[in-house]
């Protein structure tokens, strides 16, 4: 497993609206002589959910309960439509949105186990369909961010009312991923991307600032991780926050089916970067340790 320290160590913490608030809370509690703690030990506003384990992490849904509504491609502009999953608790405040693509040819159903385990890790998820199963990794990168200007602005009040539209995320599949690259490198201020066997003929990503998870399978003949997810990964500034997993004997395929490992770290690194919830950085850092597990590269979380 190889690590990436050097640069790491030299480069400014990411200090977006989340950081701030946390500081300025912080710096609130100690002037008040209420708190000793320094800033970085200040709980995240936006912490949800019980403390996490293993346990948590690994089984097949998280500690929300969670409901379902259909979006119908007549009455969207930019992608085509979808399912939105999201948490039934009103008692949390808001949540952080993540729009998912799936791959080339593929459908939402291709991922549909991937929403509600998400969404019940505390998240509103929006699982789009595409304009048509063709579109290249550009198109679908721009209906990611479409889906989620949905959400935030036109979505039903039952769904708005738990979304903070500052705390925002991409994710996909194949060219889904690729897309999931574009989206990320062409809207900075989103909080966190999580590219799965990621394809795309640009193999450059220097622009991207968003802390970015790729995750990769071993033995991928599509989009092969020497070709695509590794020198995608490879390319992203070392002062950007990011990550790269690959799973064991995986083929290009294994978004498809359930994936503990995969749901495990992804659900992790959204929690970290959308939530600011430093209770996660257990599980990025130091490098997971696992037989499913072939090759593990991080920054680990500095901000």
């Amino acid at each position: 497993m190889s690590r990436e320290y050097d640069d790491v160590q030299l480069s400014t913490p990411r200090l977006g609206a989340r950081t701030l608030t946390k500081l300025a809370l912080a710096a609130a509690l100690v002037a008040g002589g209420l708190a000793t703690a320094s800033p970085a030990q200040a709980a995240s506003p936006y912490e949800r959910g019980p403390n996490p384990t293993d346990a948590l992490l690994e089984a097949s849904r998280g500690p929300f309960a969670t409901a379902q509504q259909s979006v119908s491609s007549i009455s969207v502009s930019g992608f085509g439509g979808g399912v939105i999953y999201y948490p039934t608790d009103t008692s949390q405040g808001t949540f952080g949105a993540i729009a998912i693509s799936p791959g080339y040819t593929a459908t939402w159903s291709s991922l549909a186990w991937l929403g509600p385990r998400i969404a019940s890790h505390g998240f509103v998820v929006i699982g789009i369909e595409t304009n048509t199963i063709y579109d290249q990794p550009a198109s679908r990168g721009r209906q990611l961010l479409a889906a989620l200007d949905y959400l935030t602005e036109r979505s039903s009040t039952t769904i708005r009312s738990r979304i903070d539209a500052s705390r925002l995320a991409v994710a996909g599949h194949s060219m889904g991923g690729g897309g999931t690259l574009e989206a990320a490198n062409s809207r900075p201020s989103l909080q966190a991307a999580v590219p799965l066997a990621p394809w795309n003929t640009d193999k450059t990503w220097s622009g991207i600032r968003v802390p970015t998870m790729i995750i990769g399978g071993q033995a991928d003949t599509v989009a092969p991780v020497a070709t695509h997810s590794e020198p995608f990964y490879s390319s992203i500034p070392a002062s950007s926050e990011k990550a790269y997993l690959e799973l064991a004997g995986a083929s290009h395929f294994f978004p498809n089916i359930t994936n503990t490992t995969m749901a495990k770290s992804m659900v992790a690194w959204l929690k970290r970067w959308v939530d600011d919830d430093t209770r996660y950085d257990q599980f990025l850092c130091p490098a997971p340790r696992s037989i499913a597990i072939s090759e593990y590269r991080d920054t680990c979380p500095n901000g």
